[in-house]
Order: C-alpha cells, then structure tokens, then sequence
C-alpha cells in the first residue's frame, strides 16, 4: 500500500525541480570557483545532512567533543537556530535559549570548557575565533550544520543520514526533504547512517551500501542512539532519577519539539504501558498556551504515578520558561543521548580517522607558516 502521506507532496514535484535549478546553479558556481570558499589554517570539521533536520547532528556533535578533549582545544560553531539575537555570540552557561538557540546551550552546558560560538556568517565567526589570544585559541572548529554552507571550505566533512529516511529515496523540497540533489554527498569524506536499530541485519547494511552508492575515497559507518538515564529537568523540584526500564507502569507523557521523535516513541512503547504524546515543531518556542495544553493532556489521567519525558533540547528551552509552575517542575524529565557505533571496529576506524586528521592538518599548517 502507497504512504498516504507522501501522495499529497508528490504535487509539490514541479516546485522541487524549480528548487533544484536553483540549487544545482548555486553548487556550480561554487565548483567552478566562481562564488568563493575560504579555507583555514585550522581543522575545521563539518558536520551535516542533505536533508532537513532530525539525523543526529547534536550527539555526533558531542561525541567528537568528547573524542578530540583530551588532547586538544575544541570550539563549535553554529548558526544558532531560531535564535532572536543577530550576529557573533559566544555563548556561556548561564546563556538564554532565545539568544543563543537550544543546542548551542545545551552543548555549552554539557561542555563547559569547550567554545562554543553562534553566527549565521561562518566565515566572519572563523576569523574572529583565529583573533583569540594564542593561549586560548582552539586547535579544532567544529562547524555545526554546515555542509550546504559553502563559503567556507573544510578540512573534512562528515555527512549524517537518517537510516530511517533514506536519501537515497528521497525528494527535493518542498516534495521532500532534501535540501541539496544526493550528488552533494561526494562532498563528504565520511558518511555516517544515523539513528540504526542496534541488531542491524547483513541486508540492510547492504541496502544502505549500495542505495548511497559512495566513491572510494568515501568511508560509511553506521551509529545507533543510546538512551541514558531518566534525569529531572528541574533538580531542585525533583531529585529522582530512572532507567528506562523503571518506566514500565508510570503514565509517560511525552512532548517533544524535535524533527524526528519516532525513534524515542518506539523505544518507549516497548519500555511502559502507558504512553502519550503530544509534538510540536522541530525548536518550537513553548508558549502559555503549549504550557496549558500540556497541563490538561496530564490531568486526563487519573493517577499520580506519572511524568513527564521529553528530550534535551526541549528540556533547554523548559528551563528557559518563566511561568512554569511547580507542579510541572516535578513532573518533567529528560533523556540524553549519545551514539554508539553498530561495529567495535568502525568506532576504531572513525576515531583514528578524526584524530589522525586533526593531527596532520595541524603539522601541515605549521610547515607552510615556516
């Protein structure tokens, strides 16, 4: 049987062909150099998709923070999504969600020590991060969401897929969610498929292989979404904490405002009896009125043995939300992320690839300063 929700989109086809035109002559301008790319006598890292949102990029983000560390300087750069503020920000701690964007803060806050910079203009931000005083200076950029962003040039860039909406069968916007034709994906060094279920099956790593059809010079791995425990978003109001499978006879309220829930909901319906879910757009600003609805789904269920879920990025903007009351304090819960490798050996592969690039580029910047 057809999806009946990609029918309606397929009218949209004509106005993807006129996308793609535009697209295509963007791409070709940029090849023929006749739009400029920067480079940097600094690694910048890329990480980024050809469709729109939902692949993974915040925990794969986290896991090359957590990766390069111990041995070097890292700062992420990113457009800060939705925020309200204009310009260059660095954001700190104790930053606000509309000024900075909810990733950018939660991965400050999750990584103190790490830089972490918004601007939509990526070429002025990399300038005024070389400015730093030398000391300071990082070692690595890591350039969030920036692989359509192509005036500035990388030193290698990791393409994210969703193994749930292969790219491969995909359409352009707005009849699809390609933001580029799949030809953009020879940009990357490395194509990682995203969010896999962990008993990935021969045949769909084969389907996968050959559906992305890569060059040889590309290398492809495949990561899974790990679930830690269930944490409190307010501490304060509510101390205790959960594993996944304590869940099992709570009445779990799920709300997120993220691009691709689907996942989270499959892994809660197997973990409680009990599962509702209410979604809004992917960065959705909370307001009153969301706070209200939210309230009255809660209080439809008769029982006190209930929370509510949501995930990190959404937790960054509840904190941010003056008129929470208590009782919701309480209730709300969150679930961090982080991504593991289908494979042992391809997470031997993927860090020594990532580490052995930032190692070289940077000798290889210091002999041509010489």
């Amino acid at each position: 049987m057809d999806n009946p929700s990609i029918e309606p989109r397929r009218s949209l086809q004509p106005l993807s062909w006129l996308y793609g035109i535009g697209v295509n002559f963007r791409n070709a301008l940029f090849d023929r150099n006749i739009l400029k790319q920067r480079s940097f006598n600094i690694p910048v890292i890329c990480v980024g998709n050809l469709t729109v949102g939902g692949t993974g990029k915040t925990p794969h983000i986290e896991y090359l923070i957590r990766l390069l560390t111990p041995d070097y300087k890292v700062a992420v750069l990113s457009r800060g999504y939705k925020r309200k503020s204009k310009g260059f920000h660095i954001v700190d701690t104790d930053s606000k969600v509309q000024d900075v964007g909810d990733e950018p803060l939660q991965i400050k806050q999750k990584f103190p020590e790490t830089l972490v910079v918004v601007d939509k203009n990526r070429v002025s931000a990399i300038e005024k991060i070389l400015s730093i005083e030398k000391e300071e200076r990082p070692d690595v950029i890591l350039l969030d969401d920036g692989f359509q962003h192509r005036h500035v040039q990388p030193s290698l860039s990791i393409l994210l897929v969703d193994s749930n909406r292969p790219v491969f069968e995909d359409y352009l916007l707005p009849a699809g969610s390609l933001r580029e034709p799949l030809k953009g994906k020879e940009r990357a060094s490395v194509v990682v498929v995203t969010k896999c279920n962990p008993d990935m099956q021969p045949i769909d790593f084969r389907i996968h292989t050959n559906g992305l059809n890569l060059y040889a010079y590309q290398e492809l791995y495949f990561t899974s979404v790990n679930y830690g425990m269930v944490k409190p978003v307010f501490p304060d109001y509510q101390e205790e904490r959960f594993v996944m499978d304590d869940l099992r006879k709570k009445h779990v309220f799920l709300i997120t405002g993220i691009a691709a829930p689907q996942p989270l909901v499959e892994k809660l319906e197997h973990k409680t009896y009990n599962l509702y879910t209410k979604f809004f757009p992917d960065h959705h600003s909370f307001t009153d009125e969301d706070i209200a609805s939210i309230r009255e789904l809660i209080q439809s269920v008769d029982d006190d043995d209930k929370i509510i879920l949501t995930t990190e990025k959404d937790a960054v903007r509840f904190r941010a939300l003056p008129s929470l009351d208590g009782e919701l304090k309480k209730l709300l819960y969150y679930t961090p992320i982080r991504i593991t490798f289908i494979e042992e050996n391809e997470k031997e592969l993927f860090n020594k690839k990532i580490i052995e690039h930032v190692r070289e580029y940077q000798t290889n910047s210091r002999l041509s300063e010489r």
